[in-house]
């Protein structure tokens, strides 16, 4: 078992293209797989392989002028993880649908660290506001206590979100999260240049960072990952529940049936009922074979130990979920 490695920064990259053939390059020579997304505005990614290979990314990167001091995390794990190796060139690293030029991570509202936001949870401020700035599937499994959901399907939809919500945040106190910390840099920004929010800030290296330090803390539940592991148990709290029979479970899968894709939480019962498809009609038609049916599994059991603690949440890179990772 090897690594896997988180990552990005916000840094001007003048010539991506350039930058890209050298990731296909260094990663291909590590055999290294994942996803890294390039942009003027910098680099986001996750790698998974063994770790004289992550060592070595990790070398060339601090040797570069543009990447140098990135702060990587890193969770037991290694290539098999991500189905292939993917360097894109977008317009943002995360895509917001705001043209980074016009709103910079730069001006981003002040990072607290995960020991300021805890305390800052515990002590309950009347004004406080806790927004999650991730997805509707990403909250359905685990969240801060007391937080607000955008209610979104892709981060894309947030900037709406705020803006048709502006009076929530009017002379609050806002403390922004989200996974590791890259959507809510620019997030931060956004709410902050409303000039409505009394105060807003966003904890520092987001949930990771959080729960390295408070597995037991005001996070509840499992987080949400993009990787092939789906989700990581936080803590013994399970929020989601079973589309079928609304057992409690926090255990996402996509369907068997190829051609509809659907991921949806399952329990134990009902996964093995259905053959790990999303309703009954799917179920039937892999019986029959009449559709594409999923040969590959759509999740990997992340390695021992399991706990969250000692293997820190990622991002996940699985194909079948690309389309939600915008």
């Amino acid at each position: 078992m090897g690594k896997i490695l988180l990552f990005y920064k916000y840094v001007d990259v003048q010539d991506p293209e350039a930058v890209a053939a050298w990731q296909r390059s260094l990663c291909t020579e590590l055999g290294l797989s994942g996803r890294i997304i390039l942009a003027t505005e910098g680099i986001n990614g996750t790698l998974g392989g063994s770790d004289e290979a992550t060592d070595e990314y990790i070398k060339q990167m601090n040797v570069h002028q543009l990447f140098k001091n990135i702060d990587f995390k890193t969770a037991p794990g290694d290539e098999r993880f991500f189905p292939r190796l993917r360097v894109m060139i977008k317009k943002e690293i995360v895509i917001m649908g705001i043209d980074p030029t016009t709103l910079k991570a730069s001006d981003s509202a002040p990072y607290v660290t995960p020991e300021e936001a805890h305390e800052i949870i515990k002590n309950g401020s009347k004004d406080l506001v806790i927004l999650d700035t991730r997805n509707e599937y990403e909250i359905e499994i685990g969240t801060f206590e007391n937080s607000i959901s955008p209610k979104t399907r892709y981060f894309r939809e947030f900037p709406a979100y705020i803006d048709n919500n502006l009076e929530t945040f009017a002379d609050k106190e806002v403390l922004m999260f989200c996974t590791g910390g890259v959507r809510c840099e620019r997030a931060s920004a956004y709410l902050k240049n409303k000039g409505v929010a009394k105060k807003v800030m966003h904890i520092q290296g987001g949930i990771h960072r959080y729960v390295e330090q408070f597995p037991d803390g005001f996070f509840k539940g499992s987080n949400y990952v993009f990787d092939a592991r789906v989700s990581q148990k936080v803590n013994d709290v399970v929020l989601g529940s079973c589309s079928q029979c609304s057992t409690p479970s926090d255990y996402y899968v996509n369907c068997k049936n190829a051609e509809c894709n659907n991921q949806f939480l399952s329990c134990e019962t009902c996964k093995n009922q259905l053959q790990e498809s999303c309703s009954k009609e799917c179920s039937e038609l892999v019986d029959t074979q009449k559709v594409v049916i999923r040969t590959k599994p759509s999740r990997i059991d992340p390695p021992s130990p399991s706990t969250f603690a000692d293997a820190p949440v990622l991002w996940r890179d699985c194909a079948t979920l690309e389309k939600k990772s915008d």
